[in-house]
């Protein structure tokens, strides 16, 4: 039989009340009760039950972690720090799949169902309105990786998406590329169109630089793959590309070396996001470094902060992206 409050109760010589005020935050308690309840707790293995506790204190330490994209390794990285940071905290985080999904007031209800005391949308691709729809429903809300926006209505972390765009041109035309495309991700994402309005701009100062665009269907390996193979079926490759994602970089490089073609011989590719797997030997993909663990670190902080506080001000918080260079561009010229 599982140990009981009463069985901590009775080994500790104290009342039942006392020990659960003890497994409360926030409940009043003396050091010397506190210590002979901790005391005969660990003797008899025991361990709050925190479903209960939750109907006393009116919070169920549930954090809502809401994504859409899991054929993206890089979510693998994403989820593991999430959960880990959450759990140092005391919190549970309670995971919540949106691939395909398009009803925001339905993923509401699905978390409400659990009665979390905040969510995290860790996503660049659901619309703004799911994070929207968790603030207007009274629940505290962070979007991670989110849009900027100089009036957010929630709180976001990320970075400068157009930004991005305008370094990954900076960094084709210092090399001397004079026909350069992006490969973005989804066209409705709000990722794609920002590093797609940066690059536009950036290579808009550079007239001699053709550029060209397209966009694959998801942020995912096999779709990166199958926009490459499309673009190749219509003619000769652009010199370069910026694929808006590490993993759609990938599904690039394997039909350009299905094709016969070298990288960076033949063709140069830039990705972006800095993924686990850009690093590995038989891919060494340069990129562009998107700082995940701070923005993460960042998102918990803020949606702690929010349980406490669900009226503060939105906010902002953007964190700098970095060129990490490997080995699937051409060098830059010598001085």
């Amino acid at each position: 039989m599982p140990v009981t409050l009463r069985d901590v109760a009775a080994r500790a010589g104290v009342s039942a009340s006392a020990v659960s005020r003890t497994f409360t935050d926030g409940a009043s308690v003396s050091e010397k009760m506190r210590r002979k309840v901790e005391k005969a707790a660990l003797e008899l293995g025991y361990s709050p039950n925190a479903l209960a506790s939750s109907l006393t204190t009116g919070r169920t330490k549930l954090i809502g972690l809401v994504s859409n994209n899991f054929h993206n390794p890089i979510f693998l990285e994403v989820f593991d720090l999430f959960t880990r940071l959450l759990q140092d905290k005391g919190l549970r985080p309670l995971l919540l799949n949106l691939s395909g999904a398009h009803d925001a007031v339905t993923s509401v209800r699905l978390l409400q169902q659990y009665s979390v005391d905040g969510v995290v949308v860790a996503s660049s691709t659901l619309p703004p309105e799911f994070s929207r729809a968790f603030r207007d429903a009274g629940v505290p809300v962070v979007n991670s990786f989110g849009r900027f926006s100089t009036a957010p209505e929630v709180h976001v972390v990320g970075v400068d998406n157009s930004e991005c765009g305008r370094m990954a041109a900076r960094a084709l035309v210092e090399r001397g590329y004079r026909s350069v495309a992006l490969m973005g991700g989804p066209e409705t994402a709000t990722s794609t169109q920002d590093r797609f309005r940066g690059f536009s701009q950036e290579l808009a100062k550079h007239p001699h630089v053709a550029h060209s665009h397209s966009f694959a269907e998801d942020y995912s390996f096999d779709a990166g793959r199958a926009e490459m193979q499309r673009l190749l079926s219509e003619g000769p490759p652009a010199e370069a590309y910026f694929c808006g994602d590490d993993v759609l970089s990938i599904g690039a490089l394997s039909a350009l070396t299905d094709a016969g073609l070298k990288v960076p011989e033949d063709v140069g590719i830039i990705g972006f996001n800095d993924m686990e797997m850009a690093r590995w030997e038989n891919i060494n993909l340069t990129t562009i470094g998107q700082p995940i663990s701070q923005i993460i670190h960042s998102s918990v902080e803020l949606i702690v902060d929010m349980v406490d506080e669900p009226d503060r001000m939105p906010e902002v918080r953007l964190f700098p992206c970095k060129l990490v260079e490997r080995g699937t561009l051409r060098p830059l010229p010598a001085d």
